[in-house]
């Protein structure tokens, strides 16, 4: 049992669970009823995603080590708020019971939220695989 942060659209992992997105927007040029089947998530948190204004900010230039550690910063402070602590102490309370995954559309991982938000539920005891 553990949460698996995955890239959204691709290829699941034999007991990976349920997927959820934590994205601020539906994947486009895809009918709801085909987000499952298309593997990008069966269940939608935008709640964990960054803010439009960050997403915004961030992809106005590349990253570069200052840069992200902003990013970062920002992103924490988002995840402050109170629905967002709720939903990662849950998440990561589930961790230890269930197998299911987190994840974004970001070809990168070192360069997207997700490898924040695992950070994040590592800190709130989540069983991260």
């Amino acid at each position: 049992m553990a949460i698996r942060v995955v890239r959204l659209g691709t290829p699941r992992h034999p007991g990976e669970g349920l997927r959820i997105g934590t994205v601020r927007r539906p994947p486009r040029g895809v009918r709801k009823q085909h987000y499952a089947r298309r593997n990008y998530y069966d269940v939608w948190l935008p709640e964990l995603a960054p803010s439009a204004p960050l997403v915004s900010w961030a992809l106005s230039r590349p990253f570069d080590r200052v840069r992200w550690a902003a990013y970062e910063r920002r992103y924490r402070r988002e995840m402050r708020d109170p629905m967002a602590q709720r939903l990662l102490a849950m998440l990561a309370a589930l961790s230890l019971h269930a197998s299911f995954s987190v994840g974004c559309y970001c070809e990168h991982e070192d360069q997207c939220h997700r490898a924040l938000l695992k950070k994040l539920l590592i800190e709130k005891g989540a069983k991260v695989g």
